[in-house]
């Protein structure tokens, strides 16, 4: 599978205390045009370095008829920079900023002459936080350029360590990330019910979408807890996720009121303790067949690994906590819209591989008609896959960036 490497590096916004990591939202990096340079190389290809004011999550790949080089950038300000102003380049014909999407920017430039990627690295310096982005383009056939259109590859990205932790081998580019995607319920366990479409079968079509969209992507190595309209147990779901040595686990569900009428997606991470009295019913709904089937998780454990479980969770609890923010902010950014409260807690069996950072989705309301449609509607859901790649992707590049903190 081709790999996207997540190249940058993007900074904790927040201050460390004795209570832990602060969440305040950083204000958006800025690009330093005076201490950016675009220029050609000697013997053939160009240099692209760009000054930011901190690492960032960001993305380098290339496009053909024409041909171009591509960087998009989240929380990256660039108001006011003339693009032309940064290149002494011959060999790149024009350089444009414009926005992609809401938190993001792209900048486009277009080649003379066809040219390959051959590195893109972002330094961090320690002290200040600054970011220096490096990229050197190397001349190629149109032959060759073709045949690498696409998202720049590191040589090294198919050799992962397997001693390394996940956000480790985000930083160093050493392998992809390991996704399970969980689609809910299935088999004689339908799920919610609406206009005879059933849960089971909208979150099995969204989960394999949801899977080329980040193989597509690139990065990520993604497997499914059930690619059939079949029965899976809780448990079985979550010993999967170990069996694949999984890195993330996304459980995708569509909730169904029975009165009223609500909108919206909304990511869960475990608790004990639900946030509300509906995020308690909602986790005995979606576990209750399972429960009758026999396979209740909630008593499977003795005290000793009771203890184990709860050490593993002081690390991961707050690395589910963070992929739950970043997967609202990426679902809000493409899809528009969440749910009033989209950051919520429950006892979702589900959720209980304690090593393993997890959420569960509720993508949307199949009991409100105007939902129904979204989740029947490819172009939505596209949108809807976007947005948890976006997310994901955000969150593997943060994750990174406090693997070091954690550590301490």
């Amino acid at each position: 599978m081709s790999g996207l490497r997540i190249l940058g590096v993007a900074l904790l916004c927040a201050v460390l205390s004795g209570m832990g990591l602060a969440q305040e939202q950083a204000e958006p990096a800025t690009l330093d045009p005076e201490a950016s340079v675009i220029e050609d190389r000697m013997f053939g290809g160009a240099d692209i370095e760009l000054s930011l004011s901190r690492g960032v999550p960001h993305q380098v790949y290339t496009l053909s008829q024409p041909n171009r080089l591509v960087l998009d950038f989240r929380d990256l300000d660039t108001a006011g920079i003339d693009p032309e102003a940064l290149s002494r380049s011959a060999r790149l014909k024009s350089l444009r900023f414009g926005p992609l999407r809401p938190g993001w920017s792209r900048l486009v430039a277009e080649l003379a002459r066809p040219m390959v990627v051959a590195q893109a690295d972002m330094a961090i310096d320690e002290g200040s936080g600054r970011a220096r982005l490096r990229i050197r383009l190397e001349n190629a056939s149109q032959e060759d350029f073709d045949s690498r259109v696409g998202t720049f590859r590191d040589p090294a990205w198919d050799l992962p360590d397997t001693t390394a932790s996940t956000a480790d081998r985000v930083q160093a580019g050493q392998g992809p990330l390991r996704i399970v995607l969980d689609p809910g319920h299935g088999g004689l366990d339908p799920g919610a019910e609406a206009d005879g479409t059933t849960e089971a079968r909208l979150m099995l079509t969204l989960a394999r979408e949801v899977k080329d969209m980040l193989e597509r992507a690139g990065g990520f190595e993604v497997f499914l807890t059930r690619d059939a309209d079949i029965f899976v147990s809780l448990e079985a779901r979550v010993a999967k996720a170990h069996e694949i040595g999984a890195d993330v686990f996304i459980s995708l569900h569509a909730d169904a009121l029975e009165e009223g009428v609500a909108r919206g997606a909304s990511v869960y991470t475990l608790s004990d303790k639900a946030s509300d009295a509906a995020s308690a019913a909602l986790a005995e709904r979606h576990d209750r067949d399972d429960l009758l089937s026999g396979l209740d998780l909630t008593g499977a454990d003795d005290r000793v690994a009771n203890v184990l479980l709860d050490l593993a969770r002081l690390d991961n609890s707050p690395r589910s906590k963070a992929l739950s923010g970043h997967l609202v902010q990426g679902i809000r950014n493409a899809v528009g819209e969440v749910y009033k409260h989209p950051q919520r807690q429950a006892g979702f069996s589900v959720l209980k591989a304690a090593d393993i950072p997890s959420v569960l989705i509720e993508v949307a309301f199949l009991s409100t008609a105007g939902e129904l449609r979204k989740l029947r509607d490819p172009g939505w859901r596209t949108r809807m896959a976007t947005g948890i790649r976006d997310g994901l992707q955000a969150w593997a590049v943060e994750d990174a960036a406090t693997s070091r903190l954690r550590r301490r």
